[in-house]
């Protein structure tokens, strides 16, 4: 499976979002790009579809950025996928649903459709807090406090 740069952008925008405002505080998109090492442009493009997605919120002004638009626990990988790239879960060809009886359609339903059926399920039951709480496991970076 080949996932685009702008879902693996935005999933990192959204993981970046979620940690740097822990504390009330907005993130902005210079930020964001500066630590991801993502072209602040296309970081704009991105953030734009999850702001209207409605899983961010952006705020204007001098401590303006960006924040979640609701709970970490409660934004699933579907959400996400579903913001940036849709195809990414997209049922197959419905010619070839028809063609059960033919070998490619033997081969859409056993090998396709139950891929694409793990994944919706992995997706569905994944939330932005799952992914931070890895994150935090496999590097102590956002263990660390600042006083």
């Amino acid at each position: 499976m080949k996932v685009s740069t702008k879902v693996q952008y935005g999933m990192l925008a959204l993981i970046d979002i979620a940690l740097y405002s822990e504390n009330g505080s907005t993130v902005s998109g210079p930020e964001i790009a500066e630590r991801q090492d993502i072209s602040q442009k296309y970081l704009e493009q991105i953030l734009t579809h999850l702001k209207q997605a409605g899983l961010i919120r952006a705020q204007k002004g001098l401590r303006g950025g960006y924040t979640l638009s609701q709970p970490a626990d409660q934004i699933r990988l579907l959400d996400i996928f579903n913001a940036l790239d849709n195809s990414i879960l997209e049922e197959t060809d419905p010619a070839v649903r028809t063609e059960e009886q033919s070998l490619r359609g033997a081969v859409n339903c056993c090998v396709w459709k139950e891929l694409n059926h793990s994944i919706t399920v992995f997706a569905e039951s994944r939330t932005l807090s799952d992914i931070m709480q890895k994150c935090r496991e496999l590097s102590g970076y956002w263990d660390m406090y600042v006083i």
